[in-house]
């Protein structure tokens, strides 16, 4: 089902929105009851079911002239998501929350609902429910459920002596915002970076058991790499040297007058995952970019950090 362009969510109805919308997400051999009931019921096999939510909140999260609706559900979809990805976890249902104006284009809500659905489908994740209601501007609340059969991997288990390890590639989506910005669309593959995060949605599950700690890098890799080290009562170090600086952020760096190891410790979006492992036992994949010691806070090799460590909402 599609809307014509100028046809408002006012115009289309709430219900009317709700019934395309049903007809976006296709329901998963774990989902008994789906959307259009009180709740959602799902079946759960065996293990741990693990939950995050999440907000995205227009002109602070996303622009509508900078990231196509589709766009905007795959973010929406992916940083979910890889909250579970970070338990070691797989996601399976998920639930959206839309407070949007009146006047919103019908399609711009449908677009979204696709791209969601999209990136939920990588993991194979259904959307099971969730509300639509007016607002001034756009508001996204989304809930994600998933399952580990592992213990999930929590930020506190880091211990000194061990190693810390990237997995997924950094610096990429921060270095995309720069870039518009600044009212530029290249190099374009920064860009996209931002637009569609690409999270290393199996890393996770693979390393349950393996890694110590671990936690999606969403605010940045110093910022949280600092909330493992608090968790955990211990220090960390990262080693700068151990990045390779691709070529995309090299050329934005010298176009903007920034360093590019900004935006690889400063940086945040690209859902990368960071974790900690027993030192000679970092799994194949993943690059040791630091270790961890006693102490606390986070360090770059061995000083203070004087450039920026992530986002900070307040």
């Amino acid at each position: 089902m599609t809307f014509a362009p100028d046809v408002t969510l006012a115009e289309a109805g709430e219900f009317g929105l709700i019934d395309a919308l049903v007809q976006v997400f296709e329901q998963g051999e774990q989902v008994l009851v789906g959307p259009g009931d009180d709740a959602a019921v799902l079946r759960v096999r065996t293990g741990h079911v693990v939950i995050s939510t999440d907000l995205l909140v227009e002109g602070n999260h996303f622009r509508r002239d900078w990231a196509s609706a589709e766009d905007v559900g795959h973010r929406a979809a992916a940083q979910n998501i890889s909250d579970i990805n970070a338990m070691g976890g797989r996601a399976t249902s998920l639930t959206i929350g839309v407070a949007a104006p009146a006047d919103l284009p019908a399609q711009w809500l449908l677009d979204f609902a696709r791209g969601f659905a999209a990136e939920a489908a990588l993991v194979g994740a259904s959307v099971v429910g969730g509300d639509l209601t007016r607002a001034d501007e756009i508001v996204i609340a989304v809930t994600v459920l998933g399952a580990c059969t592992e213990a999930p991997i929590l930020r506190s288990g880091a211990t000194a002596g061990e190693v810390v390890a990237l997995r997924g590639r950094q610096g990429w989506a921060a270095g995309g915002l720069a870039v518009l910005g600044r009212g530029f669309r290249s190099p374009r593959a920064l860009v996209d970076a931002y637009r569609r995060p690409e999270p290393p949605y199996d890393a996770g599950p693979a390393v349950a058991g393996l890694a110590t700690a671990m936690i999606d890098i969403s605010d940045g890799l110093l910022a949280d790499a600092g909330h493992i080290a608090a968790a955990s009562g211990v220090a960390i170090d990262i080693d700068s040297g151990a990045f390779e600086i691709p070529e995309p952020l090299e050329a934005v760096a010298a176009a903007t007058g920034a360093e590019p190891l900004q935006y690889v410790l400063g940086g945040g979006e690209d859902h990368a995952l960071l974790a900690t492992f027993p030192a000679g036992a970092v799994p194949d994949g993943w690059l040791t970019i630091g270790r961890v010691l006693d102490g606390s806070g986070v360090t770059v090799d061995g000083a203070e950090y004087d450039g920026p460590r992530g986002w900070t909402h307040f």
